[in-house]
């Protein structure tokens, strides 16, 4: 399915290459197959990649990069970017503080 391009394929493979699940862990695959899933605008898939790029984990650490995906997740109504988003903007990291 994730070959297909469909988005929530693309997201369960990247979980399991994430935690290495029946595959050899790899968590810059992971990221590649949730960029994907974001780029179509899936909120899931933005939520988890911001939540990459936010750790550096599997992309070069990019705060700001974060905090746009949350944004995109939080606008589909995605209950995670809101939060996620609220807390950078609490926090001012990747936006200007906003409480």
């Amino acid at each position: 399915a994730a070959d297909q391009g469909h988005a929530y394929g693309q997201i369960n493979l990247g979980r399991m290459y994430e935690e290495g699940r029946g595959v050899v862990k790899d968590v810059v695959k992971a990221a590649e197959l949730y960029g994907k899933a974001a780029d179509q605008g899936n909120a899931i898939g933005q939520c988890i990649l911001a939540s990459m790029y936010k750790e550096g984990k599997g992309v070069v650490q990019d705060i700001v990069k974060a905090a746009e995906l949350y944004g995109k997740a939080a606008d589909q109504g995605h209950a995670g970017g809101q939060n996620n988003l609220g807390r950078m903007f609490e926090g001012g990291r990747g936006v200007a503080q906003d409480v």
